[in-house]
């Protein structure tokens, strides 16, 4: 490799939200495209572009240290250059630049188009002056003829595996008293179905058998393009799409989750009957602290509706406790909800201050042992109610999309996941049985199997009808 292909090698870490991996493919995308050498490790790479996320504290620090690790690789004298970019760099720009000096440069989304230009420069020793966040809310193009369509050559698959994500829409209207992120990610903005079919398409060109589709509120896909039921009509033409056999939707939206979409996704052939509803809490009073709706009633009756289609669907859901002023009933009410809801995965969030947030500025902030007892509380109890409903499941007919084939201690362990799952934050499904049987699955195979067993969130299950 001559010196000057070193300077043109790219290593990309992408850190959050299946979101961050469609940003950070069609980075590589552009940079391929641009002349760019893309390489896996960023020991090898002179250039370490980070994709950071931004969304809580625990996050943050992540992103922090993943800068911190990579600025180390410099002094082997191979990597010359650290570029932040994602949702930490485009929501503190200049003051995160300040704060850590061992990244050589802090991109705003706004460079992306660019990206290659910008690494030239940050290569050849130019200090590139960092952007100024702002409420990108106020940038949404007025009428959706002002949207340029993307081109789905401007993306390169980072990852090999037979599920990607899909990006539906990007930015969000919603005004959640605890949440920054309309605020760096903008107001929210629908792609046009003709550009989402065409880069599923291109996935399924490239192998992609599940597709993923993603937006920090899908319920809302359409609005801003005057149909809000037109994710109802998407489903069926992505699933029609040569390669491709399963379609899952997340990110919905509870007050936006209306009786149709709530069908479509149960009964949809190739759509996954799966529910990921964000409900973040089950107390109405507290919900309105939020600027959210809805109560416990109104929760398991959507849940209800949806088992109506799908008696076997898969549903999951975050929640925040210790959120201000919530009380010990407060608290006992979402318990409960947790309880009744029979939910495959929980997520659990102890309230954090987020900067330019407006419960940011609330009183009654509660003690942060409080926080961390509740948090631990609900937890313990989401560990023992998850693996109850992965009980529940034995017995059951799955049909598992398998993503991993290896070898362990001599053993061939196949790991997949099937509908009632979603990847990376759910559980998975391992095939076990006869060793014959197992032996001629590969990656990328939907094989229909029973589930015998169970240990904790994850499911054992023999191929066979």
């Amino acid at each position: 490799m001559t010196s000057t292909d070193q300077l043109h090698t790219v290593a990309l870490v992408t850190l959050g939200c299946a979101r961050n991996e469609v940003d950070s493919e069609e980075l590589a995308g552009r940079l391929a495209a641009d002349g760019f050498q893309l390489v896996d490790d960023p020991e090898s790479a002179s250039t370490v572009l980070v994709n950071t996320c931004g969304f809580v504290e625990s996050a943050k620090k992540d992103s922090v240290d993943t800068l911190l690790a990579a600025a180390d690789l410099k002094e082997s004298g191979v990597t010359q250059a650290v570029v932040a970019v994602g949702c930490l760099a485009e929501r503190y720009g200049a003051e995160l630049a300040e704060s850590m000096p061992e990244a050589d440069a802090v991109l705003g989304f706004d460079d992306y188009a660019d990206i290659g230009a910008r690494l030239r420069s940050i290569l050849a020793g130019e200090q590139l002056h960092p952007h100024t966040p702002q409420d990108r809310r106020k940038l949404l193009p007025i009428s959706p003829a002002d949207r340029e369509a993307s081109s789905v050559s401007a993306r390169k698959r980072l990852e090999s595996g037979p599920m990607a994500p899909l990006k539906l829409a990007s930015g969000c209207d919603r005004r959640c008293t605890f949440c920054a992120i309309p605020t760096f990610r903008g107001a929210f903005l629908s792609r046009r179905p003709s550009d989402v079919i065409a880069e599923a398409q291109w996935l399924a060109a490239e192998g992609v058998r599940e597709l993923f589709l993603v937006s920090e509120n899908s319920t809302s896909y359409g609005k801003d393009l005057g149909d809000l039921r037109l994710l109802e009509t998407l489903l069926p033409e992505l699933t029609s799409i040569d390669g491709i056999e399963r379609v899952r939707v997340s990110y919905l939206q509870p007050a936006e989750t209306r009786p149709g979409l709530v069908k479509a996704i149960a009964t949809t052939p190739g759509v996954a009957d799966y529910f990921d509803l964000s409900f973040q809490h089950a107390a109405p009073t507290v919900l309105r602290r939020m600027r959210r709706f809805g109560d416990p009633d109104a929760f398991l009756g959507l849940l209800a509706s949806a088992r109506a289609y799908a008696p076997a669907l898969g549903a999951r859901s975050n929640f925040i406790v210790g959120f201000p002023g919530e009380t010990e009933a407060e608290f006992e009410t979402l318990c409960s909800f947790v309880s009744e809801a029979r939910l495959d995965a929980i997520g659990v969030f102890g309230y954090s201050d987020e900067d330019g947030t407006e419960a940011a500025g609330f009183e009654d902030k509660l003690p942060e042992e409080v926080v961390a007892e509740r948090v631990t509380h609900l937890t313990d109890l989401a560990e023992e109610l998850t693996a109850q409903r992965a009980v529940e499941r034995v017995g059951e007919s799955v049909r598992v999309l398998v993503e991993q084939v290896a070898t362990e201690d001599g053993e061939l362990v196949i790991e997949g996941r099937a509908s009632c799952q979603g990847p990376e934050v759910d559980g998975a499904t391992y095939l076990v049985g006869d060793a014959d049987a197992l032996s001629s699955i590969r990656v990328g195979d939907f094989v229909t199997a029973t589930v015998v067993d169970t240990h904790g969130v994850d499911l054992l299950a023999e191929p066979g009808e």
